[in-house]
C-alpha cells in the first residue's frame, strides 16, 4: 500500500496530462469553429464556450487540490524529519550515558576502596544531576515526545530558561500521530521560549495529564502577557505578537487539532497558559 505520506507521482501526473490535453483540445474546437465556419451559430458557439470553461474551471479545481496536498505533505515530511532529528538526539544522549555507566561505577568502586566515602558521595551527586535531566522526560510511550521533550530541555537550559515538566500520563491511546504532537507541543513551547527569553527568573511549564475522555497539555510561561487586544484573534492566520509577517504557527496548531477533535484555549491569569485537550478515540464527549 502506498504511503500517504508522499505524493501519488503516477496518479497526479496523469490527471495533470489528461486535464490539460482536454483543455486544449476544447480550445482548438473553438479556434478551427471559428475560422472555418461562416455563418456562426450563436447557441452553438456559445455552448463550446461555456463546455471550454468548465472544463478549465474543473482543471484549476484539480490543480488546486493537488497543490494542496502537496504543501500538506511536504509539511508533514518537514515534522517527521525533525522529529527523527529529536529522537537521533536522544538516542546518542541515551548511548552516551550508557556507555560512560560503567566508567562511573568504576570510579565510585575505587573511592569507596579507597575509604573517601565523601568523595564517592560528592561524585554520586554530580552524575546524578546528568541522569536526572534525561531520566525526567521519559515518561510516556512516545518516544518522539520523549525526544522532543529532552530537546526543549536542552533550549531552555542553554538561554538559562526553568523549564519544569510534570507528566501524569504514559499517552497511550493518544490519536494524534508523534510527529504531529511533536509539531504541535514544540511550536507552543517555542513560543514560550520567545516570550520569557532575557527576562528575570524566566520559566517554562509543561503538564501532561489524561482522564477517561482525553488528554491534556498546558504550557504555561510567565514572560509578558498576550496583549488584550490580540487574546480574541491569537489563533487567526497571520496575529501574532511577533511582528508583521508571524503568526502562522498557532493557527496551524488550531487546524491540526481540529482533525483530530481537539481544541486549543488561551488562559490568561498570572501566567499565560495555552491549554490543547484532544479526547480519546471514539469519545463522543466534548473534552
Amino acid at each position: 500500500m502506498r504511503n500517504k505520506l508522499y505524493p501519488d507521482v503516477k496518479k497526479a501526473s496523469a490527471y495533470a496530462i489528461v486535464v490539460n490535453a482536454i483543455q486544449i483540445a476544447a480550445l482548438a474546437v473553438i479556434v478551427l469553429y471559428v475560422l472555418l465556419v461562416d455563418n456562426h451559430d450563436q447557441r452553438l458557439l456559445s455552448g463550446i464556450v461555456v463546455a471550454a470553461a468548465l472544463m478549465a474551471g474543473w482543471g484549476a479545481v484539480i490543480d488546486i487540490q493537488e497543490a494542496l496536498r502537496a504543501r500538506r505533505r511536504e509539511r508533514t515530511i518537514t515534522e517527521l524529519e525533525t522529529t527523527n532529528g529529536q529522537m537521533d538526539a536522544l538516542n546518542l544522549k541515551l548511548r552516551a550515558q550508557r556507555h560512560d555507566f560503567l566508567n562511573h561505577i568504576q570510579v565510585v568502586y575505587s573511592l569507596l576502596e579507597m575509604g573517601e566515602g565523601q568523595e564517592a558521595a560528592d561524585y554520586l551527586e554530580r552524575i546524578w544531576a546528568e541522569f536526572k535531566t534525561v531520566s525526567r522526560v521519559i515518561r510516556t510511550k512516545v518516544t518522539a515526545f520523549n525526544a522532543l521533550l529532552q530537546v526543549k530541555s536542552a533550549a531552555c537550559e542553554e538561554k538559562s530558561i526553568a523549564f519544569d515538566i510534570d507528566i501524569q500520563s504514559t499517552l497511550d491511546g493518544l490519536p494524534v500521530p508523534p510527529w504531529e504532537i511533536c509539531c504541535i507541543i514544540g511550536n507552543l513551547i517555542d513560543n514560550a521560549i520567545d516570550v520569557v527569553e532575557g527576562s528575570r527568573d524566566a520559566r517554562i511549564v509543561l503538564t501532561v495529564r489524561e482522564s477517561v475522555r482525553g488528554f491534556t497539555f498546558t504550557i504555561e510561561n510567565n514572560g509578558e502577557p498576550v496583549p488584550e487586544e490580540l487574546r480574541e484573534r491569537i489563533f487567526e492566520p497571520g496575529i501574532s505578537t511577533k511582528g508583521e509577517g508571524r503568526g502562522m504557527g498557532l493557527s496551524i496548531v488550531r487546524s491540526t487539532l481540529a482533525e483530530f477533535g481537539g481544541t486549543i484555549e488561551l488562559a490568561q491569569g498570572e501566567q499565560t497558559a495555552f491549554v490543547v485537550a484532544v479526547p480519546r478515540k471514539g469519545a463522543t464527549e466534548t473534552i
